[in-house]
């Protein structure tokens, strides 16, 4: 495991993973929970990254039950979901706390929002460089390398930092 960058703390039996523990992963995402026969098999949470878990029963290290929850608090649900649809566009921290005064809008859910390194984006996860085509964590680890098809959705939807006014200017 430490060859590709991944630890296991926890049970072993016969050199596998088995009962409980934790798997980090290179990208520091983690796994806590049962384990069986050197996979994921039982209840266990994986937390990821940017504050969001998802708890799941696991069988044979496929997820067949779990819940997906949002940094933010949100859950996701797979039927009925009305977040962030045709009708209300509304970040989750806006729907739980309301909407800001006209001209106080809210650029992201985090508030205040992250601030971008100079010609890079915030993809969700970290920033991304165009210029390296690197995505790093928000405190400036490699998470991985873009490939053509995640450089182009990047470029086109994530938001990035600017050298130009963006909104009102009082000035003009």
């Amino acid at each position: 495991m430490e060859a590709i960058g991944s630890s296991y703390k926890g049970g072993l039996k016969n050199g596998r993973m088995e009962g409980n523990g934790e798997y980090t992963f290179p990208t520091e995402t983690r796994y806590v929970g049962e384990t069986k026969d050197g996979m994921f098999h039982g209840k266990g949470v994986m937390y990821f990254q940017n504050g969001s878990t998802y708890a799941a029963t696991w069988e044979k290290g496929l997820a067949k039950q779990g819940t997906f929850s949002f940094a933010d608090g949100l859950v996701f649900q797979d039927k009925d979901w009305d977040y962030c649809d045709g009708y209300d566009r509304r970040f989750y921290s806006e729907r739980c706390n309301g909407l800001r005064p006209a001209g106080e809008s809210q650029l992201t859910d985090a508030d205040p929002p992250r601030v971008i390194p100079d010609g890079c984006y915030d993809c969700g996860d970290g920033f991304y460089d165009p210029s390296s085509r690197v995505v790093s964590t928000y405190t400036g680890r490699f998470l991985r390398n873009a490939d053509a098809r995640e450089h182009e959705w990047l470029v086109r939807t994530c938001r990035k930092a600017r050298d130009e006014i963006v909104g009102h200017d009082p000035d003009i």
